[in-house]
């Protein structure tokens, strides 16, 4: 049997650079995504696994605020602002 691998929705250095192209702070991202400001914290600054549920609660609330995460190019992980 193969080892299983966690695919991860969004890093906290993508997160943290997607918040700060929307010019939104880590309450509003926090209320917008319906969890605690400390979660917020604490996925940013790496300090606690934080569950599936609440990063992607996260990052669709960067979605829908317009950001677009962009996969491994070999370049890196990346985000950008959705046109329009």
């Amino acid at each position: 049997m193969a080892p299983s691998t966690k695919i991860v929705d969004m890093t906290p250095e993508q997160g943290r650079a997607a918040r700060a192209l929307l010019d939104m702070s880590q309450t509003a991202l926090a209320n917008a995504a319906s969890v605690s400001l400390s979660t917020v914290v604490d996925f940013e600054r790496s300090r606690r696994i934080v569950s599936d549920q609440a990063i992607a609660a996260i990052r669709a609330a960067l979605e829908a605020a317009g950001v677009v995460f962009l996969p491994e190019n070999g370049n890196g992980l990346g985000v950008a602002l959705r046109k329009g």
